[in-house]
């Protein structure tokens, strides 16, 4: 009897040895993916950022005129500058008036080429004729706030086309100075008619002070503003035009290091970017403009403005005395600068986890923001899978994502026996079934052009 339940007993552990054995097969092997974990220092074009070109608008009762020959293949990002001058009494000396529906249907034109193209921008409406530094041109409030509704109604159909909107409206080229309408009792109703009627685009203004009268904030509560996500504010951010031209950045700042630690936390969820301006300003040498374009989320910037700056930024170096990227150390600070503007991923690593025994592939990725900014919009991501020949064998639809320092999917790829290439797509949106918006990593040899995806490894069906 005894050697009877010693018997059954040992039995008993070979079973649960057994099982647990078998989960542990059905876990899987981990396999890091041989792939170059590296930067590359080549530019990329990726969304919603970089250097961007000034695209001019005329906007009257028929409809829009731009020069098209501005949009092109080498440029990601414009700056479209739209004249709504026609609508004002000031200019037009009869009236003010709603924005036409030709206008608007111009308008709607102007921002679908973009997306069909690929393109991004960032849209100022301002009612200075022709941009040419016309001050007091605006009609009464109640028109303005119109005006916002109407223009609104139709970038909201261009979330991922549209970068962000700066409020523009008052005073010369709308960078809402030098105006009688260049205050609070003005600025903050029609910033809250953006944030209201634009309900998923970022809104910019053109000082840190605006945004503190926006939230009702004294000088002295600055250090105390949180703003939480469901808030329109969280969305409120700056453009600054005046960027590195002074201490104050022309008057941008009411208190430097003040305002650049509030915009610094504000900016890392919102794209950040103007003009630099005035070139003998020391600010903007390259070992001292590096640290604050990196505190305060730098995307985007004017490529014709000041090209001075541009110029001098071309003819200097990156080297140890601005920081520590020593892939980068003879580049120059243009190159630097244009390579750390807005976001840039670099994927680190990469882990697949499977086996035979389950049905399950497990993908988990590392990925470094080495740019000045952070992406600020979520990305669709799917799974491609490609065969011997790179033909697409399987496509998994992740869905919506954030795309953050760890990425893990978890899927069951269909396939028959085989090794696959396996790729990762992110992207804004589809037209017609071609992916836009897409968002290239930073490393060598793993995008795939014809895919718009990355590779992010290899995959075998029935290797073990």
């Amino acid at each position: 009897m005894k050697a009877r339940m010693i018997a059954m007993f040992l039995s008993a552990l070979m079973i649960a040895a057994g099982c647990v054995a078998c989960r542990k097969a059905d876990a899987g092997k981990e396999y890091v993916q041989d792939l170059d974990y590296e930067e590359s220092t080549e530019e990329i074009s990726n969304p919603d950022q970089g250097f961007y070109r000034p695209l001019y608008v005329k906007i009257n009762e028929n409809g829009v005129a731009y020069n098209q020959g501005v949009i092109n293949a080498s440029t990601q990002l414009y700056h479209l500058r739209c004249d709504i001058s026609a609508f004002s009494s000031a200019v037009n000396n009869l009236a003010d008036k709603p924005i036409t529906e030709e206008a608007l249907d111009g308008l709607d034109s102007l921002l679908l080429s973009l997306k069909e193209n690929d393109k991004n921008a960032v849209v100022r409406f301002a009612y200075d004729p022709g941009y040419n530094g016309g001050a007091n041109k605006e009609p009464v409030l109640d028109v303005m706030l119109v005006h916002v509704e109407q223009i609104a109604s139709v970038l909201n159909r261009y979330a991922n086309t549209v970068t962000a909107i700066e409020t523009g409206l008052i005073g010369p080229w709308g960078e809402m100075h030098t105006s009688a309408a260049a205050n609070a009792a003005h600025i903050t109703p029609i910033v809250d008619a953006f944030l209201t009627n634009a309900s998923e685009i970022p809104v910019l203004v053109r000082t840190p002070k605006m945004i503190y009268d926006y939230l009702g904030v004294t000088s002295d509560k600055i250090a105390e503003i949180s703003i939480s996500p469901e808030e329109k504010a969280y969305r409120l951010g700056l453009y600054n035009d005046g960027y590195l031209g002074s201490e104050s950045d022309l008057g941008t700042y009411g208190n430097r290091e003040r305002d650049i630690k509030f915009l610094s936390g504000q900016n890392s969820h919102l794209p950040f970017g103007g003009e630099v301006t005035v070139p003998d300003s020391p600010l903007h040498d390259i070992q001292t403009c590096l640290p604050e374009m990196n505190k305060i989320h730098l995307s985007y910037l004017n490529i014709e403005w000041d090209n001075r700056v541009i110029a001098k930024w071309k003819n200097s170096f990156y080297s140890q005395e601005c920081g520590a990227d020593a892939l980068y150390y003879g580049k120059t600070a243009f190159h630097y600068i244009q390579n750390r503007l807005g976001y840039r991923f670099v994927l680190k690593n990469s882990v697949f986890t499977y086996s035979d025994l389950s049905a399950k592939l497990n993908v988990r990725l590392t990925l470094d923001n080495v740019g000045f900014g952070n992406l600020n919009k979520k990305k669709r991501a799917k799974l491609i899978f490609t065969d011997r020949t790179g033909a697409e064998a399987l496509i998994v639809e992740i869905g919506e994502i954030t795309v953050k320092e760890e990425l893990v999917f978890n899927v069951v790829p269909e396939l028959e026996r085989g090794k696959y290439d396996v790729y990762l797509r992110l992207y804004g949106e589809e037209l017609q079934g071609a992916p836009l918006y897409c968002l290239k990593f930073a490393n060598g040899g793993l995008w795939n052009d014809a895919l718009k995806a990355n590779r992010i490894g290899s995959f075998e069906r029935g290797s073990e």
